[in-house]
Order: C-alpha cells, then sequence, then structure tokens
C-alpha cells in the first residue's frame, strides 16, 4: 500500500507550509496511472493526520484521467492503465496526462 508513503509525505508537507496553523482542507491531484486508490488515501490520510495540524481536515482528490498521443499517427487518446499501445497499434506512445500528484490548496484557520 504505497498510498500510506505518499499521504504521510503529502501530510507532511501542509503542516510545515501550515507553521502550526490548523489544516481545514487538503486538496491533492491524482492522475489515474498513479496507481493510487483514492478510498486508501482516504483512510490513510486519516490514519496519519492524528496528532498534527491537519487532524480533523478535510482530504479532496481531484482525480485526472490518463492521456496519451501516438508519435506514429499524432492521434491523441484515452489511457486506463500503463499499457501503452494506440489504438493504430503503434506502441510509440507518449503520456500527456494522468501521472500528476500534486497538492493543489490547502485552507488553513
Amino acid at each position: 500500500m504505497h498510498e500510506l508513503a505518499i499521504t504521510q509525505s503529502v501530510v507532511d508537507s501542509v503542516c510545515e507550509r501550515a507553521e502550526g496553523r490548523p489544516v481545514r482542507t487538503v486538496r491533492v491531484r491524482v492522475g489515474a496511472l498513479t496507481a493510487v486508490v483514492p478510498d486508501s488515501m482516504r483512510f490513510c490520510f486519516g490514519l496519519v493526520t492524528e496528532g498534527t495540524a491537519a487532524e480533523g481536515a478535510e482530504l479532496e482528490i481531484e482525480q485526472r484521467p490518463g492521456a496519451g498521443r501516438c508519435r506514429t499517427c499524432a492521434v491523441e487518446f484515452t489511457l486506463t492503465d500503463l499499457i501503452l499501445l494506440c489504438p493504430c497499434g503503434s506502441a510509440d506512445v507518449e503520456i500527456t496526462s494522468g501521472q500528476e500528484l500534486q497538492i493543489v490548496s490547502m485552507r488553513v484557520g
């Protein structure tokens, strides 16, 4: 469950930025290709925030779909997993979206 380590890192960063102020909401953007399970991340968030400035905070997860572009035929298409195969059959695919894992915003006070 890599969500635990990822969520711990998010909480550490948020609490550092909060500088002791209580954190009310944390919004993260998670790409579909990161293999992060949102429900697992929410569960881990409840665990790792205990005793921190983020205890009781709400975690908002914005999921981003995976997308790719074929270098052979230039078509853009949706990726649901890391099997990088264009509908034309080419495996020469560039991932253009879905690998994001970032803290978008936080509300303190």
